[in-house]
Protein backbone atom coordinates (compact mmCIF):
# COMPACT_ATOMS: atom_id res chain seq x y z
CA UNK A 1 0.00 0.00 0.00
CA UNK A 2 1.48 3.36 -1.02
CA UNK A 3 1.55 6.52 1.02
CA UNK A 4 0.93 10.13 0.12
CA UNK A 5 3.51 12.87 0.77
CA UNK A 6 1.74 13.55 4.04
CA UNK A 7 2.23 9.93 5.04
CA UNK A 8 -1.43 8.88 4.76
CA UNK A 9 -1.89 5.41 3.23
CA UNK A 10 -3.91 5.35 0.02
CA UNK A 11 -6.62 2.71 -0.20
CA UNK A 12 -6.19 0.49 -3.28
CA UNK A 13 -9.79 0.88 -4.38
CA UNK A 14 -10.11 4.65 -3.91
CA UNK A 15 -9.35 5.45 -7.55
CA UNK A 16 -11.36 2.50 -8.83
CA UNK A 17 -14.55 3.70 -7.14
CA UNK A 18 -14.20 7.08 -8.88
CA UNK A 19 -13.69 5.65 -12.37
CA UNK A 20 -16.25 5.79 -15.12
CA UNK A 21 -17.85 2.60 -16.41
CA UNK A 22 -16.11 3.47 -19.70
CA UNK A 23 -12.67 2.92 -18.12
CA UNK A 24 -10.85 -0.06 -19.70
CA UNK A 25 -8.79 -1.79 -17.04
CA UNK A 26 -6.86 -3.99 -19.47
CA UNK A 27 -5.53 -0.89 -21.23
CA UNK A 28 -4.31 0.44 -17.91
CA UNK A 29 -2.49 -2.83 -17.26
CA UNK A 30 -0.79 -2.68 -20.66
CA UNK A 31 0.60 0.72 -19.76
CA UNK A 32 1.67 -0.60 -16.36
CA UNK A 33 3.84 -3.11 -18.24
CA UNK A 34 5.34 -0.40 -20.42
CA UNK A 35 5.97 1.84 -17.40
CA UNK A 36 7.85 -1.00 -15.73
CA UNK A 37 10.73 0.13 -17.94
CA UNK A 38 10.71 3.63 -16.43
CA UNK A 39 13.40 2.55 -13.98
CA UNK A 40 17.12 2.03 -14.56
CA UNK A 41 16.77 -1.47 -16.03
CA UNK A 42 16.96 -1.51 -19.83
CA UNK A 43 15.98 -5.16 -20.06
CA UNK A 44 13.68 -7.12 -17.75
CA UNK A 45 12.42 -10.68 -17.34
CA UNK A 46 8.73 -11.52 -17.00
CA UNK A 47 9.25 -11.87 -13.25
CA UNK A 48 10.88 -8.44 -13.08
CA UNK A 49 8.10 -6.85 -15.14
CA UNK A 50 5.39 -8.46 -13.01
CA UNK A 51 7.04 -7.31 -9.79
CA UNK A 52 7.62 -3.77 -10.99
CA UNK A 53 4.18 -3.32 -12.57
CA UNK A 54 2.32 -4.88 -9.65
CA UNK A 55 0.57 -7.44 -11.86
CA UNK A 56 0.36 -11.21 -11.44
CA UNK A 57 2.57 -13.37 -13.62
CA UNK A 58 -0.24 -14.75 -15.78
CA UNK A 59 -1.55 -11.30 -16.72
CA UNK A 60 1.99 -10.06 -17.29
CA UNK A 61 2.76 -12.94 -19.64
CA UNK A 62 -0.34 -12.25 -21.76
CA UNK A 63 0.30 -8.53 -21.89
CA UNK A 64 3.99 -8.90 -22.72
CA UNK A 65 3.12 -11.35 -25.51
CA UNK A 66 0.55 -8.91 -26.92
CA UNK A 67 2.91 -5.93 -26.76
CA UNK A 68 5.64 -8.00 -28.40
CA UNK A 69 3.26 -9.00 -31.19
CA UNK A 70 2.29 -5.35 -31.69
CA UNK A 71 5.94 -4.32 -31.90
CA UNK A 72 6.33 -2.34 -28.65
CA UNK A 73 8.44 -4.93 -26.82
CA UNK A 74 11.08 -7.34 -28.11
CA UNK A 75 12.72 -10.45 -26.75
CA UNK A 76 16.47 -10.07 -26.27
CA UNK A 77 18.08 -12.92 -28.27
CA UNK A 78 19.25 -15.92 -26.27
CA UNK A 79 17.90 -14.51 -23.00
CA UNK A 80 14.64 -14.32 -21.06
CA UNK A 81 14.75 -10.54 -21.09
CA UNK A 82 12.47 -8.05 -22.83
CA UNK A 83 13.07 -4.45 -23.84
CA UNK A 84 11.27 -1.52 -25.42
CA UNK A 85 11.44 -1.06 -29.18
CA UNK A 86 11.84 2.12 -31.21
CA UNK A 87 8.11 2.01 -31.95
CA UNK A 88 7.53 3.53 -28.51
CA UNK A 89 9.33 6.68 -29.74
CA UNK A 90 6.50 7.33 -32.20
CA UNK A 91 4.36 8.67 -29.36
CA UNK A 92 7.10 11.13 -28.37
CA UNK A 93 7.57 12.25 -31.95
CA UNK A 94 3.85 12.85 -32.41
CA UNK A 95 3.69 14.84 -29.17
CA UNK A 96 6.64 17.07 -30.09
CA UNK A 97 5.30 17.61 -33.62
CA UNK A 98 1.86 18.63 -32.32
CA UNK A 99 3.07 20.82 -29.42
CA UNK A 100 2.72 24.44 -30.50
CA UNK A 101 4.55 25.65 -27.40
CA UNK A 102 7.70 23.77 -28.44
CA UNK A 103 7.40 25.30 -31.89
CA UNK A 104 7.13 28.84 -30.46
CA UNK A 105 9.86 28.38 -27.84
CA UNK A 106 12.53 26.61 -29.89
CA UNK A 107 13.91 29.68 -31.73
CA UNK A 108 14.43 31.52 -28.43
CA UNK A 109 16.05 28.55 -26.72
CA UNK A 110 18.30 27.89 -29.71
CA UNK A 111 19.37 31.55 -29.75
CA UNK A 112 20.31 31.47 -26.05
CA UNK A 113 22.19 28.21 -26.48
CA UNK A 114 24.20 29.58 -29.40
CA UNK A 115 24.89 33.04 -27.96
CA UNK A 116 25.74 31.97 -24.41
CA UNK A 117 27.03 28.49 -25.13
CA UNK A 118 24.97 27.08 -22.25
CA UNK A 119 22.24 24.42 -22.09
CA UNK A 120 18.64 25.64 -22.29
CA UNK A 121 15.43 23.68 -21.73
CA UNK A 122 11.67 23.96 -22.05
CA UNK A 123 9.74 22.16 -19.33
CA UNK A 124 6.07 21.48 -18.67
CA UNK A 125 4.24 20.49 -15.50
CA UNK A 126 2.67 17.03 -15.28
CA UNK A 127 1.15 16.28 -11.90
CA UNK A 128 3.81 17.00 -9.28
CA UNK A 129 6.66 16.62 -11.78
CA UNK A 130 8.23 18.73 -14.50
CA UNK A 131 9.01 17.12 -17.84
CA UNK A 132 11.77 18.14 -20.25
CA UNK A 133 9.97 18.65 -23.58
CA UNK A 134 12.75 20.47 -25.49
CA UNK A 135 16.49 20.64 -24.84
CA UNK A 136 19.25 22.58 -26.56
CA UNK A 137 22.70 21.56 -25.27
CA UNK A 138 25.38 24.21 -24.96
CA UNK A 139 29.05 23.95 -25.82
CA UNK A 140 29.79 22.18 -22.54
CA UNK A 141 28.38 18.84 -21.41
CA UNK A 142 26.04 19.43 -18.47
CA UNK A 143 23.64 16.90 -16.91
CA UNK A 144 24.23 14.39 -19.69
CA UNK A 145 21.78 11.97 -18.03
CA UNK A 146 18.91 14.41 -18.57
CA UNK A 147 17.18 14.05 -21.94
CA UNK A 148 13.83 15.03 -23.45
CA UNK A 149 11.18 13.12 -21.52
CA UNK A 150 13.12 13.13 -18.24
CA UNK A 151 11.12 13.95 -15.13
CA UNK A 152 11.97 15.62 -11.83
CA UNK A 153 9.89 16.74 -8.83
CA UNK A 154 8.65 20.26 -9.58
CA UNK A 155 9.20 21.37 -5.99
CA UNK A 156 12.92 20.61 -6.18
CA UNK A 157 13.73 22.35 -9.48
CA UNK A 158 14.11 25.96 -10.61
CA UNK A 159 11.78 25.36 -13.57
CA UNK A 160 9.18 23.72 -11.36
CA UNK A 161 9.27 26.54 -8.81
CA UNK A 162 9.00 29.08 -11.63
CA UNK A 163 5.84 27.37 -12.90
CA UNK A 164 4.36 27.04 -9.41
CA UNK A 165 4.95 30.75 -8.79
CA UNK A 166 2.28 31.49 -11.41
CA UNK A 167 -0.33 29.03 -10.14
CA UNK A 168 -2.93 29.46 -7.42
CA UNK A 169 -1.92 28.87 -3.82
CA UNK A 170 -4.43 26.01 -3.64
CA UNK A 171 -2.86 24.27 -6.64
CA UNK A 172 0.65 24.75 -5.23
CA UNK A 173 -0.38 23.13 -1.96
CA UNK A 174 -1.96 20.22 -3.84
CA UNK A 175 1.29 19.63 -5.72
CA UNK A 176 3.29 19.84 -2.49
CA UNK A 177 0.99 17.25 -0.88
CA UNK A 178 1.53 14.91 -3.84
CA UNK A 179 5.32 15.27 -3.76
CA UNK A 180 7.38 12.62 -1.94
CA UNK A 181 9.73 14.76 0.11
CA UNK A 182 12.79 12.62 -0.57
CA UNK A 183 15.84 14.81 -1.28
CA UNK A 184 17.59 14.49 -4.64
CA UNK A 185 20.90 15.62 -3.11
CA UNK A 186 21.98 16.42 0.43
CA UNK A 187 21.38 20.11 -0.40
CA UNK A 188 17.72 19.65 -1.43
CA UNK A 189 15.27 21.73 0.57
CA UNK A 190 12.40 19.49 1.75
CA UNK A 191 10.73 21.51 4.52
CA UNK A 192 7.16 22.25 3.33
CA UNK A 193 6.97 25.77 4.78
CA UNK A 194 10.33 26.76 3.26
CA UNK A 195 9.30 25.35 -0.11
CA UNK A 196 6.08 27.38 -0.07
CA UNK A 197 7.99 30.51 0.88
CA UNK A 198 10.38 29.88 -1.99
CA UNK A 199 7.43 29.79 -4.41
CA UNK A 200 6.11 33.09 -3.01
CA UNK A 201 9.57 34.70 -3.30
CA UNK A 202 9.89 33.65 -6.94
CA UNK A 203 6.40 35.04 -7.65
CA UNK A 204 7.64 38.44 -6.46
CA UNK A 205 11.05 38.24 -8.17
CA UNK A 206 10.05 36.76 -11.53
CA UNK A 207 12.64 34.00 -11.76
CA UNK A 208 13.88 31.00 -9.77
CA UNK A 209 17.46 29.88 -9.19
CA UNK A 210 18.61 26.67 -7.50
CA UNK A 211 22.14 25.43 -6.82
CA UNK A 212 23.08 21.79 -6.14
CA UNK A 213 19.55 20.87 -5.01
CA UNK A 214 18.50 19.00 -8.16
CA UNK A 215 21.86 17.79 -9.44
CA UNK A 216 25.20 18.20 -7.68
CA UNK A 217 27.44 20.63 -9.49
CA UNK A 218 24.54 22.33 -11.28
CA UNK A 219 22.97 25.78 -11.09
CA UNK A 220 19.63 26.30 -12.82
CA UNK A 221 17.82 29.58 -13.42
CA UNK A 222 14.27 29.57 -14.78
CA UNK A 223 11.31 31.80 -15.62
CA UNK A 224 7.66 30.92 -16.31
CA UNK A 225 5.91 30.98 -19.68
CA UNK A 226 2.34 32.15 -19.11
CA UNK A 227 -1.03 32.20 -20.87
CA UNK A 228 -3.29 35.19 -21.51
CA UNK A 229 -4.46 35.09 -17.88
CA UNK A 230 -0.98 35.11 -16.42
CA UNK A 231 -1.08 31.44 -15.39
CA UNK A 232 2.02 29.34 -16.07
CA UNK A 233 1.94 26.80 -18.90
CA UNK A 234 5.66 25.97 -18.88
CA UNK A 235 9.09 27.29 -17.93
CA UNK A 236 12.42 27.77 -19.63
CA UNK A 237 15.71 27.36 -17.85
CA UNK A 238 19.44 27.73 -18.35
CA UNK A 239 21.58 25.08 -16.68
CA UNK A 240 25.26 25.73 -15.92
CA UNK A 241 27.97 23.97 -13.88
CA UNK A 242 29.24 25.29 -10.56
CA UNK A 243 32.77 24.76 -11.83
CA UNK A 244 32.38 27.75 -14.16
CA UNK A 245 29.56 29.77 -12.60
CA UNK A 246 28.57 31.12 -9.18
CA UNK A 247 24.98 31.69 -8.15
CA UNK A 248 25.68 35.45 -7.92
CA UNK A 249 26.98 35.54 -11.49
CA UNK A 250 24.01 33.47 -12.72
CA UNK A 251 21.57 35.94 -11.20
CA UNK A 252 23.50 38.92 -12.57
CA UNK A 253 24.04 37.60 -16.11
CA UNK A 254 21.57 34.81 -16.92
CA UNK A 255 18.35 35.62 -15.05
CA UNK A 256 17.53 38.43 -17.48
CA UNK A 257 17.93 36.08 -20.46
CA UNK A 258 15.37 33.54 -19.20
CA UNK A 259 12.95 36.30 -18.22
CA UNK A 260 13.12 38.02 -21.59
CA UNK A 261 12.82 34.74 -23.48
CA UNK A 262 9.91 33.52 -21.32
CA UNK A 263 8.06 36.81 -21.84
CA UNK A 264 8.71 36.68 -25.60
CA UNK A 265 7.42 33.10 -25.84
CA UNK A 266 4.33 34.02 -23.83
CA UNK A 267 3.60 36.92 -26.21
CA UNK A 268 4.24 34.75 -29.28
CA UNK A 269 1.70 32.20 -28.04
CA UNK A 270 -0.83 34.93 -27.27
CA UNK A 271 -0.49 36.56 -30.70
CA UNK A 272 -1.00 33.20 -32.45
CA UNK A 273 -4.29 32.67 -30.59
CA UNK A 274 -5.59 36.11 -31.63
CA UNK A 275 -5.17 35.40 -35.36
Amino acid sequence: MSKSAAGTPEKPDEKATQRSSLFVGSTEKAFQVLHAFDGPSRHMTLVDIARTSGLDRSATQRLVHTLEALGYLYRVPETRNYGLTTKVLQFSYNYVRANELIDKASPYLLDISRRLGETTNLLELDGHEIVFVARFPGQHLVNIDIVVGARLPAMFTAAGIAILSRLSDERVREILAQTPLDPLTHYTETHPDKLLERVRKVARRGYAVIENETVLGDISVAAPVTDHGGMAVAAINISVPTSRWSIERVEAELAQHVQVAATSISKARLSSYKR
